[in-house]
């Protein structure tokens, strides 16, 4: 059963979030660590398991789960999961043998607030 995550309005008054593209401009440090977040999301098995992992009942999947949708290793899996997890995207917790996955809800609001487009009046 798939889950819709909520999404905050960052274009409302009042919202926290980073400054837009069409913002000011970013800094060498910035622009380098939101690189490396766009890098992990460009790989679709990565991008997959990021959705599988948003969608899930209860926010949270099971690394046991995720290896059925994909013709792949485990350690091939663990290794996209690391890439994620480096980027700050999802954060994991040991429970027993297994590890339990969930994204980062702060992490995506920001990247989805990078591309608000200024409201120009009409």
């Amino acid at each position: 059963m798939s889950k819709s995550l909520e999404i905050e309005d960052v274009t409302a008054a009042g919202a926290v979030c980073c400054a837009p593209l069409s913002g000011p401009t970013l800094g060498e440090a910035e622009a380098a660590e939101l690189a490396r977040v766009f890098k992990a999301l460009s790989d679709p098995v990565r991008l997959r398991l990021l959705n599988l992992i948003a969608s899930s009942e209860g926010g949270e999947a099971c690394v046991c789960d995720l290896t059925v949708p994909f013709e792949l290793t485990a350690p091939t899996i663990s290794h996209h999961l690391k890439v994620l997890r480096q980027a700050g995207l999802i954060d994991g917790e040991r429970r027993g043998t297994w590890v339990y996955y969930r994204v980062v809800p702060e992490r995506l609001t920001r990247l989805s607030g990078l591309f608000a487009l200024p409201a120009f009046a009409s």
